[in-house]
């Protein structure tokens, strides 16, 4: 079957066919080229019946989980073997469907589709899950509806799960009436003509011949060629089929299959071996009975589905084009914009008014509303807004139009503008009208109206008036223009019929049937996309930062509350090291609308929460052997600390570190400090003093030094209280100059006679030995995700324990292949890929629509919300300085120290 020219594999080696003889294939070296890719129109074997029913009762199945999402993909994770990433798009899969649709497909409830391509065509797609044997003889039958019905040969596929026929301009038809294009009675002879056109018929033929032995494959020993095979099959069968072969152009009307066994048999093949045409007999049968429930639905983008059938492969075609040339492949699919999977599943009610009103004439002079006369027939006087009346008397002046009245059924009185050359047009559709002034008009100004007949003249009537009135019931239309309803139905039905209208449930929450003009329907199936993607393109820094403030709830009615709050928040920021004053005296207290100090010791306590210093503060101990200690980093006020939910705990710790490399820069006393709590576990601040047999101030200092390198943390809240008010020595100092100022004496003269110490237990932050290193990447990607919603590669400037965003590239390209998160441009002048959760783009997205802020939002620099000189433009703030940022709209107005900035406001709003 291959040519000259081609390309094969054999083995490791490609070869180009140089000429074909006869049992002989001459070849050459093709130095490893590529294998030319045949094209043929073969089959595919179709899903069996068993398979196709589990498949509908697991689509039922997900679709009734859809409200318990994570109940959902624990059932497919135990009962069908499912990773949970395999689940959870499973279950985005059906979820993104039904958003579409309104339901789920399965073989009790069947689902018609339509909607546009980007040719002006559109496409209808059937879901039918009920194997490829009776949808190929369904979508055949079909086929040979349209043929007959409008003289038009579709483009088609038929898959396991449905089947796509590409419509052209002229198909309009009520989308319900595509279950009633197949009957029982006619399945049968619809099918037979449609199998002899297609290529199953003539393959089957062959093989029938063959095995009939009515043409040989072997003669005299050798094998006879496949071409020479193909032609004397071609002529066996001109010579018992003779319509099969002869000249199209001859034909007319239905094939008459000859009583002749090799044709019987071939027919008999393709309707039980390769189609199912008893199944499909039953089917619409129970469509016809009512025992199947169907659904229509006009969408303006395919549903999830429907990209699978869309992309059908070449063995599912029903027609002889080729791939290149397929209609369905002018669909513009979401998978490239899988944003928009959400909210379209019904026209944008804003773009619906906003063609109307580009559809309505826009009338500048008098010759313009002329115009818009030609065209819809008759105007109200009503319709014509003050703005237009000048021109109106123009036009009535000169004789160019006059003023009809007539009595509708309705009891209405109507009063309409005509114009003069449509006045023997009005006069047939409405024989009792009367016009002031009366006109005279030539018949060669009429033209070709004043010959119409009645229902000819109502169908103009009603074509001028689709064309400027966007989606509109019959009603609404009759009671406009003033003609019976039955009249304009009858009129809409005939101009669908030359596919100029659909009808449709067009409006949102419009359940009356609605009629539209096609091309009007398309502009409003674009401007519907285009507003959806409109709404995720990428927003600017402002709006980002606007969109912060409500992620993190910082901005004003966004706050949470309680000790459940508190744990939402820790669990959102969990890893980042702030100052530590910070997290209660703004980080937390921003956040939490009245917060409470002991929600956050009773999550520490009952072992909910800890805290600590992640990164090691490193500390040059050599000298001290020589006398020279240096003095060591313990952590003052402004130490950096972090909280963490304590069973992510492992996942933030230093994974490259042991407690003996981290014992050679730790003091004496701090070594047998992190001895004792090696070897005992948590022990309180006496028990320490009491067993290391060190000064009480030593030991405080030793655990100090212990919790800035990230290896000791507190039982509770209360120890990093206490150091949030300075080490014990610095107390004592300060205590000791007091009691001198008080007695006149030096400072040597002064001693403190008491220590304030560390309340609560001591304890090891335990290395995690467990955690792998992609692992903990993917824990810190996840982490980003959740504080930021959005993450590049800009944002990560305070993240002093993030992974290389190589490492996150890897693992953030992974989950957007597998559907957990979304990957594109959301916002605008940063460089790189960004990824966000399909949560988060929802919430970015709204924020557009959002008012703008009266009043700024303060948040310290110490916050994570500092992005001054990150995001926005500004010299950057350090989160040490003390200092506060105040946004409003997401711009930082002012700068300065946190009470002369609320001062400011304050002021700012009283002048007010």
């Amino acid at each position: 079957e291959s040519m000259a020219g081609d390309i094969f594999l054999l083995g490791n080696t490609s070869w180009r066919i140089r000429r074909v003889e006869a049992g002989r294939v001459r070849v050459e070296n093709a130095h490893g080229q590529p294998p030319t890719i045949p094209f043929w129109l073969g089959e595919a074997p179709a899903r069996t019946a068993e398979l196709s029913t589990a498949v509908s009762d697991l689509r039922r199945r997900l679709h009734d989980g859809l409200s318990d999402p994570e109940g959902t993909i624990a059932w497919l994770t135990a009962h069908c073997g499912a990773s949970r990433a395999g689940a959870e798009q499973m279950t985005a899969y059906v979820r993104e469907t039904a958003a579409v649709l309104g339901c789920v497909p399965t073989q009790d409830q069947i689902v018609a589709e339509r909607f546009f391509d980007e040719s002006g065509g559109m496409q209808l797609v059937l879901h039918t899950p009920f194997g490829g044997r009776i949808n190929r003889a369904w979508g055949l039958a079909m086929r040979k509806r349209f043929c007959v019905n409008f003289d038009f040969e579709l483009q088609a596929a038929a898959t396991d799960d449905g089947i796509v026929l590409s419509l052209g301009e002229q198909h309009s038809f009520p989308l319900e009436a595509a279950w009633s294009f197949v009957r029982p009675h006619t399945a049968g002879p619809d099918l037979i003509q449609a199998l002899l056109a297609s290529p199953m018929f003539t393959n089957r033929w062959r093989w029938n011949a063959n095995r009939s032995l009515a043409i040989l494959r072997f003669s005299g020993g050798r094998r006879v060629p496949m071409p020479i095979q193909r032609m004397r099959a071609e002529d066996l069968l001109g010579a018992v089929f003779p319509e099969q072969v002869q000249c199209q152009d001859n034909r007319s009307g239905p094939v008459t299959p000859p009583d002749h066994p090799l044709v019987s048999e071939t027919i008999n093949n393709c309707l039980y071996e390769a189609m199912d045409l008893p199944g499909l007999t039953e089917i619409v049968g129970r469509i016809e009975r009512g025992e199947l429930r169907t659904v229509a639905v006009e969408t303006p983008v395919p549903s999830a589905m429907s990209h699978e059938i869309l992309n059908a492969n070449p063995y599912a075609f029903l027609d002889d084009a080729p791939l290149e040339e397929r209609r369905a492949r002018a669909v513009a699919l979401r998978r490239t914009n899988p944003d928009l999977a959400r909210g379209v599943g019904a026209l944008d009610a804003s773009a619906i008014d906003e063609v109307r009103a580009q559809a309505w004439p826009d009338v500048r002079d008098a010759d313009e509303l002329h115009d818009a006369l030609l065209t819809v027939g008759i105007m109200p006087t009503s319709d014509v807004p003050d703005a237009w009346q000048p021109y109106a008397k123009e036009l009535l002046d000169a004789g160019r139009a006059t003023v009809a009245t007539w009595k509708a059924e309705d009891g209405w009185d109507h009063e309409d503008y005509v114009a003069a050359e449509r006045i023997d047009l009005v006069r047939t559709v409405l024989p009792d009208v009367r016009f002031a002034p009366e006109l005279i008009v030539p018949l060669v100004a009429s033209g070709n109206t004043a010959l119409l007949g009645q229902d000819e003249a109502i169908r103009s009537i009603v074509h001028g008036w689709i064309q400027v009135t966007g989606p509109i019931a019959v009603a609404a239309l009759a009671r406009r223009i003033g003609l019976r309803p039955s009249d304009v139905e009858i009129a809409l039905a005939a101009l669908e019929g030359t596919g100029i209208v659909l009808r449709g449930r067009f409006t949102p929450g419009e359940e009356t049937e609605e009629w539209c003009e096609r091309g009007l329907l398309s502009r409003i199936h674009r401007m519907t996309i285009g507003r959806l993607r409109k709404e995720i393109e990428a927003v600017t820094p402002a709006d980002f930062m606007r969109f912060l403030l409500r992620w993190q709830h910082v901005q004003r009615g966004t706050q949470l509350h309680g000790r459940d709050g508190v744990t939402q928040i820790i669990g959102q920021l969990q890893g980042l090291e702030l100052p530590a004053p910070a997290w209660e005296e703004h980080v937390l207290p921003s956040r939490i609308r009245l917060y409470d100090p002991a929600d956050l010791e009773y999550l520490s306590l009952s072992g909910m929460v800890t805290w600590g210093r992640l990164t090691a503060n490193g500390v040059d101990n050599s000298n001290e052997q020589n006398g020279k200690r240096r003095r060591r980093q313990a952590p003052g006020r402004n130490s950096p600390i972090a909280f963490v939910m304590r069973e992510d705990l492992p996942s933030f710790l230093a994974r490259d570190r042991t407690l003996e490399d981290a014992m050679r820069g730790l003091s004496s006393a701090a070594r047998e400090v992190l001895q004792y709590l090696e070897q005992r576990g948590a022990s309180f601040m006496a028990d320490i003093v009491k067993s290391i047999r060190r000064m009480p101030s030593e030991v405080e200092d030793a655990l100090w030094e212990l919790v800035a390198h990230g290896l000791v943390s507190g039982d509770g809240v209360a120890g990093l209280r206490q150091l949030m008010h300075g080490s014990a020595r610095e107390r004592g100092r300060r205590r000791m100059r007091m009691m001198a100022l008080r007695s006149g004496a030096g400072l040597g003269a002064a001693r403190p006679h008491a220590r304030s110490l560390p309340v609560g237990r001591w304890a090891l932050w335990q290395p995690p030995a467990e955690v792998e290193g992609e692992e903990r990447d993917a824990a810190a990607a996840r982490q980003l995700l959740r504080r930021y919603g959005v993450v590049f590669r800009d944002i990560l400037a305070r993240e002093r324990i993030a992974p290389a965003w190589r490492n996150l590239l890897e693992i953030y390209r992974r989950w957007e292949a597998q559907g957990e998160i979304r990957g594109g441009r959301f916002v605008s002048g940063f460089v790189g890929e960004q990824f966000a959760l399909p949560e988060a783009v929802e919430t970015l997205r709204a924020v557009r629509r959002i008012p703008e802020e009266t009043e700024p939002v303060v948040v310290a620099a110490a916050d994570p919300l500092n992005l001054v000189g990150i995001i926005l433009p500004g010299m950057k703030v350090s989160p040490f300085s003390g200092m506060a940022v105040a946004y409003k709209n997401g711009v930082a107005v002012d700068v300065a120290p946190m009470g002369v900035l609320l001062s400011r406001l304050q002021r700012t709003i009283v002048n007010r």
